[in-house]
């Protein structure tokens, strides 16, 4: 398959490259800091860098203190920009280099942006630190307040001010936004009126020295400015070769996305570096369209993009398949580290227990009604029910659980069910589904009444009906609740039968959790002993078992009815649905993520005590075909089954598919605009 076709971009695909530099600095050195800036862009160019953000006054070097006044190294400043303008005009990155620089009587500690040889324009720092070991407005003049200027610069007329924001002519998205150091340790950063007037991408130039502790405190402020502006933060601290007179420096780079650590340096190294990382630029964007408190603050704020100059430059993108620098997890709603999956799984067991808890003490019943299958998910159901029983003081006696065997169903699942029973402590009992089913296939004419191995549709609904029919009945005639067991992910599929089936309840408790993240949720049970010994050996059992409605026979060779070869391994489905449901990203863009996380199985994470036989490997074509069956199924033929949803409780960030919560939608739409934009965009 050719690499060449466009759908292997990055930039096709909305990412921009970004780079946090750290140069070897020097004690005021200017011709050493523009070697420096030079070889590392030429460096970045090498690795396809869109943007290249350099330390606080690299030009000039940060702690040189009274020389930053010295007009010979003010002159020697402004030759130094000439010279990396000229140097770097045929390279692809725009530099943010720093600098101090002369205007209209004062010194301005600047940010100098610089594209193909052009400078585009020049930011000066809004908030000059002057306490404790800081003294910068000894010879420095705070940028606040000054917009609209211009700036002569290395032979140029530069705009000047803090009204600057840059944007890309070809490649959209890409726009970005300029501050220094002092400037996000502010209570209102310059940045977030940068990012209410446009920019996706929020830069910092740092020359922020290192004392115990504050790079932890760095880290925080990016990561929190990046998710409270939805926005990508690049920031860039300067490194080793600065005078230790009275300060040491470490040189932390990082880049984060939406509250997300995407890369971060190796700080106190003395080696030049670059952390590099693929900003989601069309993500952030789409995410700012569906946040509408984004755009109130920018209301409120008065509309900063009516205050802002946007100046725009020709980046001239190749769309050259140049791979993808972005970790991207094979399981979205799961975490590769294990102490992040124990938290979440923590969070999601506890939303689905005291959900159900809540509901239990409002709806006054006096027991629960839950139809045991020895699947993940009725399994999953029956333990977050045995725990809200725990909790509420109540006997796990009044949780009525049922195992009611038709046509296909094993005797492996049957033992399980009844195992599980047992070990809970719930009430156990039996209904064989068989002769009413066959009483309802023969009142239908159905083939099966007359001995025919048909198998179609209806003869598997008939079980599933007649299994929830069961259930309700049960319900009414006992004082109970009758407890959902389907997934999200069953729900994204339709792969539920509508009205009376399992796709109805009293209270939906899985609704909200994805198959893929369920077989962690029993793990966490067993590996934090929230049950006795008996039930985690029954759990290991149950988790060990494919995945199977067992509502149609086993053929002659003995394989069982598998549900995974008739919608397509969850592990994709669930990788589609998160990308779809929460980003809304077009389809090819799934396929481009999902094709980067599964094509190699020994490339990128697995979660952590994933089994390896359970590992596996999809290629392009794999993956659109599930791609392109999952957009049928989501957007066409299940809309109606989600309309119709029983209450249960929102539990991953990834979304949720109520109509009364995350997920609204006709029913009677169409899969066209997905399908056309994949026949469109993918090789």
């Amino acid at each position: 398959m050719s690499r060449s076709h466009r759908f292997y971009s990055h930039h096709a695909q909305g990412f921009v490259r970004v780079g946090a530099a750290t140069p070897a600095a020097s004690v005021g050195d200017v011709t050493a800091n523009a070697d420096s800036s030079i070889a590392l862009a030429r460096h970045a160019d090498c690795q396809a860098i869109d943007l290249l953000v350099f330390p606080e006054l690299s030009v000039t070097s940060y702690a040189i203190d009274d020389l930053h006044l010295q007009d010979a190294q003010l002159a020697a400043t402004d030759a130094a920009l000439a010279r990396i303008a000229a140097a770097t005009a045929e390279l692809r990155p725009v530099l943010l280099v720093g600098a101090a620089l002369r205007r209209n009587g004062r010194v301005y500690n600047c940010a100098v942006v610089i594209a193909r040889g052009r400078i585009l324009g020049v930011v000066p720092k809004s908030f000059l630190p002057n306490y404790r070991e800081y003294y910068e407005k000894r010879w420095f003049a705070a940028g606040a307040g000054l917009v609209g200027l211009t700036i002569d610069v290395a032979g140029t007329a530069a705009p000047f001010g803090t009204d600057l924001i840059f944007a890309a002519a070809d490649l959209p998205d890409f726009i970005f936004h300029a501050e220094i150091c002092e400037d996000f340790w502010a209570p209102a950063p310059p940045s977030t009126a940068g990012a209410l007037a446009g920019a996706l991408i929020l830069t910092n130039l740092s020359a922020s020295n290192i004392v115990i502790g504050k790079g932890r405190e760095r880290a925080m402020l990016a990561a929190s400015q990046s998710a409270r502006a939805v926005a990508a933060y690049v920031y860039s601290a300067t490194g080793p070769g600065e005078s230790t007179t009275d300060l040491a420096w470490d040189g932390q780079g990082m880049i984060h996305e939406l509250g997300e650590q995407l890369a971060t340096s190796q700080r106190f190294d003395l080696a030049t570096e670059i952390v590099v990382a693929d900003i989601d630029v069309a993500r952030l964007r789409l995410e700012r369209m569906r946040m509408g408190t984004f755009n109130d603050a920018a209301a409120a704020a008065g509309h900063p993009e009516t205050r802002f100059r946007r100046i725009l430059f020709e980046h001239r993108p190749d769309f050259a398949d140049v791979g993808l620098q972005r970790a991207v997890r094979r399981f979205p709603f799961v975490p590769n580290d294990p102490g992040r999956r124990d938290d979440d799984c923590f969070e999601a067991f506890n939303i689905q227990v005291e959900g159900l808890r809540k509901r239990l003490v409002a709806s006054e019943t006096k027991r629960l009604v839950i139809g045991i299958s020895g699947g993940l998910d009725s399994t999953h159901a029956a333990i977050v029910a045995a725990k809200a029983f725990d909790r509420l003081g109540r006997p796990r006696s009044d949780i009525l659980g049922f195992t009611m065997p038709g046509f296909a169903t094993g005797e492996d699942s049957k033992a399980n069910a009844w195992a599980l029973m047992k070990a809970l402590g719930i009430a156990g009992d039996e209904i064989d589904i068989r002769p009413a089913a066959r009483q309802m296939l023969g009142d239908l004419g159905h083939p099966f009444a007359d001995g025919e191995p048909h198998y179609d549709v209806t003869f598997e609904n008939v079980q599933a009906g007649l299994r929830t029919d069961y259930l309700f009945r049960i319900a009414n005639q006992r004082e109970g609740l009758v407890l959902g067991t389907g997934d999200l992910s069953e729900l994204a599929l339709g792969w539920c039968t509508y009205g009376v089936g399992d796709q109805m309840s009293h209270y939906a408790v899985n609704a909200g959790v994805p198959k893929t993240l369920i077989q962690h949720l029993i793990r966490w049970a067993i590996k934090t002993a929230q049950y006795d010994g008996e039930t985690d050996r029954v759990l290991d059992a149950i988790l060990a078992t494919d995945f199977s409605p067992e509502l149609i026979p086993a053929g002659a060779d003995g394989a069982i009815q598998s549900t995974e070869a008739a919608i397509g391994p969850y592990a994709l489905n669930d990788f589609f649905a998160h990308y779809l449901i929460r980003h809304g990203l077009a389809p090819s863009k799934i396929a481009f993520l999902a094709w980067h996380a599964w094509r190699d199985i020994d490339a990128g994470q697995w979660p952590t005590g994933f089994p390896d036989a359970d590992k596996v490997a999809y290629d392009l074509p794999t993956i659109r075909h599930w791609l392109e069956k999952f957009v049928h199924r989501f957007f066409a033929t299940s809309q109606f089954k989600r309309s119709a949803l029983p209450n249960g409780p929102k539990v991953t960030p990834g979304g949720a598919l109520s109509p009364r919560g995350d997920w609204r939608a006709p029913s009677d739409g169409t899969a066209r605009v997905w399908l056309d934009e994949i026949a469109a965009n993918l090789p």
